[in-house]
């Protein structure tokens, strides 16, 4: 009869250790989860950073001004614009 508590006592024991274990295991997880979200939010607000800064430099390439300075290079000297007979306009439905 002793011998079949001190067994049931172990075993409630050690289960109640596994599941502390397990319980521990899991908050350590979470810790190291919550150490790298400040390094997240800087990487993040790099990366906002440098897509404002590539939007201003398409801004600024697709400025009117700009294309009309590259149209006048000898590099794009061959373009020209359309004739009216040239322009297809389709409309939408």
């Amino acid at each position: 009869m002793n011998i079949e508590i001190f067994i049931r006592t172990l075993i409630c024991i050690m289960m109640i250790g596994c599941f502390l274990f397990a319980y521990i295991n899991k908050q350590n997880t979470i810790t190291e989860l919550r150490l790298q979200i400040p390094h997240a939010a800087t990487d993040l607000e790099a990366i906002c950073q440098e897509n404002t800064r590539l939007q201003f430099e398409i801004d600024q390439f697709e400025n009117p001004k700009r294309l009309m300075e590259l149209a006048s290079t000898p590099e794009f000297s061959h373009l020209k614009h359309p004739l009216l007979n040239e322009i297809i306009t389709i409309e939408c439905p």
